[in-house]
């Protein structure tokens, strides 16, 4: 639809529509004004720089805002010097938002030096109220702040805040509100990530996410399979389904399908020859979803299915709704049905009250399950979730101990797993140049691993064959295969 509509023809004298997307497209073409008055002033369109910190999510938000922004007539480039720089936050953990405070320092002197130039925050972080006051009295610079229920609003808050001579604040505490066919500036031609629902509704007791990200809302399924058509005839060959827990889609629709459905019906797509979906939470995760997942042509052999914790006390006091018996039972299981699967996790270690033995559980899960790669972190406290209460006797020390030798046990055993296709013939998705090597490119394999191998730039976006001829722990060197 976005690609349809002529900010030219919307008359702007009018007043602005009160039914979305037509009112944000309005506010698109007030902005598109403002970008004409600059271009015959200055010789030149105005830049934008957007700086994503966090998920798929947030780099997803981050598209959304870039075609928004284009379809204003900025250009989009990558340095921070830009007219306009946003900057889109997570708060997962503390020093992501330690690094926004860094950067915001930076910009603080480039305003000195160009009063013209404007800054905005937007995402996950900007939903503490703590963060708020805090940008408040020390980055009063700042010029918009928005959260992550109103990013669709992004072209009429862009305008407002060339309207105004103050901060712009607009923070949602909630909403149910999903706005389709908004424009999207992909950072790859050839795959994509699309949100099947936003929010969570798991409340893990360390996860500030269902607090900034809010309630489970699922799109309506026509609306996805629409867009992923769309993607697909713009050249597209790999879609990323992404949902905070995607295992719980649809239950909140007023026709209810579940996921497991939804794939299969992704998959029926002609001219789709991949799909990856994240993040799926172990309690949620069905056997229909893991038949799907066997019998697809499609579904990449890649699941990432979080741990967090392999003590059952521990996982109990996460709040995480399943015990590690149960977890390696559903690991076992998955594994047996698809011998081929790559497994990842994420492990969070030094969790309050967790102790050394606590730790060998969790060793002896990854040894048990043999995960692919896994993801590990030291315990974040985040402020308002019911774990930033709890006491933690370890200390600093002591879990740094237990994540080195959590990390160490990772390493071994997922080396030797994505060691077990050298020799092997297997098809690969070329994403990039090499960025270390000009005559390699970069590409990953269907169970995520990378390859690097020799090859011309015209092979990104393809799918081709190649021998993995070297293991090198996380990633292969490779040699392409001639079709016969």
């Amino acid at each position: 639809m976005y690609n349809e509509i002529d900010l030219d023809k919307i008359d702007v004298t009018l007043e602005p529509p009160t039914e979305e997307p037509a009112r944000q497209y309005y506010f698109m073409a007030k902005c598109r004004e403002w970008v004409r008055v600059f271009e015959q002033k200055n010789g030149c369109f105005p830049t934008a720089s957007i700086q994503t910190f966090g998920c798929q999510m947030n780099a997803k938000d981050s598209e959304k805002i870039a075609g928004i922004i284009k379809k204003i007539g900025f250009a989009v480039i990558e340095e921070e010097s830009a007219d306009f720089v946003l900057y889109n936050t997570c708060t997962v953990r503390d020093n992501a938002n330690q690094r926004v405070y860094g950067r915001l320092g930076l910009m603080n002197s480039m305003k000195k030096k160009n009063p013209n130039k404007k800054v905005a925050l937007c995402g996950c972080m900007m939903q503490e109220p703590s963060v708020i006051e805090k940008i408040q009295k020390s980055y009063s610079f700042v010029d918009l702040i928005f959260g992550t229920h109103n990013i669709y609003k992004f072209a009429e808050l862009f305008f407002t805040m060339y309207q105004s001579e103050r901060m712009v604040i607009d923070i949602w505490k909630e909403s149910d509100k999903i706005v389709e066919d908004l424009p999207a500036e992909r950072k790859y031609p050839f795959k994509s990530g699309v949100n099947i629902m936003y929010g969570c509704n798991n409340f893990c007791s360390y996860c500030i996410v269902p607090y900034v990200r809010g309630r489970e809302r699922s799109r309506n399924p026509r609306d996805i399979i629409r867009e992923i058509e769309r993607l697909v005839s713009e050249g597209v060959v790999e879609v990323m389904l992404l949902g905070q827990n995607v295992n719980s889609y649809g239950k909140n629709l007023e026709e209810p399908i579940s996921f497991a459905q939804l794939l299969q019906e992704v998959e029926q797509i002609e001219g789709l020859e991949r799909i990856r979906f994240m993040t799926s939470h172990p309690k949620d995760l069905s056997d229909d979803l893991i038949e799907v997942m066997k019998n697809s042509k499609k579904i990449c052999r890649h699941l990432h299915l979080p741990l967090q914790a392999g003590s059952t006390r521990i996982l109990k006091a996460m709040n995480r709704s399943y015990t590690k018996e149960q977890y390696l039972a559903l690991a076992h299981k998955i594994r047996q049905e698809i011998p081929d699967i790559s497994l990842t996790t994420d492990i969070i270690v030094g969790f309050p009250g967790e102790t050394a033995e606590d730790v060998e559980e969790t060793i002896a899960v990854v040894r048990k399950v043999q995960y692919d790669n896994a993801f590990t972190f030291i315990y974040s406290k985040r402020t308002g979730t019911p774990a930033a209460a709890m006491p933690n006797p370890t200390s600093d020390e002591e879990i740094k101990a237990n994540f080195d030798r959590l990390l160490k046990v990772v390493q071994e055993t997922a080396r030797s797993r994505v060691g077990r296709l050298k020799g092997e013939v297997h098809r690969v998705l070329v994403e990039e140049i090499n960025e270390h090597d000009a005559s390699l490119v970069t590409g990953r394999l269907s169970n995520n691993t990378i390859v690097h191998f020799k090859g011309e730039p015209s092979l990104i976006g393809t799918l081709v064959d190649v021998k993995l001829t070297e293991a090198h722990g996380f990633y292969y060197i490779g040699e392409q295969v001639a079709l016969q």
